[in-house]
């Protein structure tokens, strides 16, 4: 049955169309997080530095996009087009500690909290053909999602913007050139707001299909991220912009990308990788206490081969660490806005969680991200180049049980690349590199074999190494009379446990 609300059949005219969808992304988490226990614990007998980890986490996001444009797409691009996205937050955190959810320990250990965005709101324009193939050039003026490599490595956002694309040669090219002026983002949501956040982000790439060998795409990508001195508190009351560890005191940062990345298939051989240098100036970095110059390095290599209803997957990821935290070069590698599919995506604990460092004001790592940065968040704290980087390699198993069921397992080693941040963090001399083991399993399965509803859970196990150990160890005496784990008492493994349902209409 055709309808009009889909795009089915023109809804003026004959050739305008309207294409209303609604949706809804339910997430659920149980999981296990280092915890520093406050200025106040939440139970009597708690005499340990760190506390009890276990947390529940919810979110349910219900959406609403509105598609209104011109244009008879089967063969060539719309002519114009416009798009409303409006999304419903609704999010609740359980803790076991306090100072987690508020800096104030009388807030309790739980916080429920909702909020609406237009998360998407744009027009687009075609503005002319480039052969009579229907290469084309367009534009895009709004808030737009945009993602800068084949993985998000970088840049993965939806954001204030302008963006110009097309094609060219049969549609073997494909560039893009937009800047973006970022706007705040909601603490609990990550979902957008509308002040705007003194920040600049200016990309340019460009992608050639069957690049030497056929199956195989290349990409050449330029990213410039002026991030402006700023002060910032979130919506519980941390600080956030500046960072505060080190010398505290408003910065810019300004940081160009440099990257080459492919995916694809070079014969029998499954691709994707990833190379970016990065460079610029840091005005007043708090770890190093001085102007830094930056200079640093990522790469990322998953090599996979097929065979029937199993991929087996071999990744390698690299991001450059700084073994002189002091000096006036920062050489340990951040990003923008990233959010990578890599090494199990959302079902590995060390790709999905983010977690604090040692009782710090700053995070180890940022959620659904990689590099070890040592950033008080991905969404409202600023890059920081002074870090220790991050080496993991890890073996992956993909497989098509079902056409509706797909599992994933997942083993991963992780390293940092240098400790001195670490020990000038954390006034210790005592740290190694020798991090973790990250094990995960999961699954998605598709009941109806369209995208209408997707079921996926799966779960992730951190085994700490000495690496974790010297880190999150905690450091009080035993106090007579209290029961509890002796000191250096660390977790055998810490757990992320995760059931999404996306209902789509």
């Amino acid at each position: 049955m055709q309808s009009k609300f889909k795009a089915d059949a023109p809804i003026f005219g004959q050739d305008i169309f309207l294409n209303i969808t609604a949706e809804n992304f339910f997430q659920f988490e149980a999981r296990k997080l280092p915890t520093p226990s406050g200025v106040s614990a939440d139970r009597p007998n708690s005499s340990e530095f760190f506390g009890r980890g276990d947390q529940l986490f919810y979110s349910n996001d219900f959406s609403i996009g509105i598609d209104l444009f011109k244009g008879e797409t089967a063969f060539k691009p719309v002519e114009w087009a416009l798009r409303l996205l409006g999304v419903y937050n609704h999010n609740y955190i359980d803790v076991e500690e306090r100072n987690v959810v508020n800096p104030n320990p009388q807030n309790g250990t739980t916080r429920e909290k909702e909020f609406f965005a237009l998360q998407e709101t744009f027009g687009e324009i075609y503005l002319r053909d480039l052969s009579s193939n229907y290469d084309f050039i367009s534009s895009r003026i709004g808030i737009q999602p945009f993602v800068s490599d084949f993985r998000g490595f970088i840049f993965n956002d939806t954001n204030l913007g302008v963006r110009i694309f097309g094609n060219y040669d049969n549609n073997r090219w494909q560039y893009n050139v937009a800047a973006f002026d970022m706007l705040e983002k909601d603490t609990y949501s990550d979902l957008n707001e509308f002040n705007r956040r003194d920040q600049q982000i200016y990309v340019a790439n460009v992608f050639r299909q069957d690049l030497i060998w056929k199956g195989y795409t290349g990409e050449l990508t330029f990213l410039a991220n002026f991030d402006g001195a700023s002060r910032h508190y979130d919506k519980n009351g941390f600080i956030t912009r500046p960072a505060p560890i080190g010398t505290v005191a408003d910065h810019y940062v300004q940081a160009y990308y440099l990257g080459w990345t492919g995916d694809g298939h070079i014969g029998w051989l499954n691709i994707d990788h990833a190379f970016y240098q990065v460079f610029g100036e840091d005005g007043l970095n708090g770890i190093a206490g001085r102007r830094v110059q930056i200079s640093a390095q990522m790469a990322a290599l998953e090599l996979s081969i097929d065979k029937d209803w199993l991929r087996h997957k071999l990744s390698i990821f690299y991001a450059s660490g700084d073994h002189n935290p002091t000096n006036s070069m920062a050489t340990g590698f951040d990003t923008v806005f990233d959010r990578p599919f890599f090494i199990g995506g959302p079902f590995s604990f060390f790709s999905h969680q983010g977690f604090n460092l040692g009782g710090t004001a700053v995070n180890f790592k940022q959620r659904d991200s990689l590099v070890v940065d040592f950033r008080t968040s991905k969404s409202e704290g600023q890059s920081n180049f002074v870090n220790p980087g991050a080496f993991i390699v890890g073996y992956g198993l993909d497989a098509d049980i079902t056409p509706k069921l797909k599992g994933f397992v997942n083993v991963n080693y992780i390293r940092t690349i240098d400790t001195a941040t670490t020990e000038l963090v954390l006034f210790t001399n005592r740290a190694s590199n020798d991090f973790a083991l990250d094990c995960s399993a999961g699954f998605q399965w598709r009941p109806l074999l369209t995208e209408n509803i997707i079921v996926t859970a799966g779960a992730g196990f951190l085994i700490p190494r000495w690496g974790y150990k010297d880190i999150y160890q905690a450091n009080t005496k035993p106090v007579f009379g209290f029961p509890g784990p002796s000191p250096g008492h660390v977790d055998d493994f810490l757990y992320s446990a995760i059931v999404t349902l996306t209902l789509t209409y």
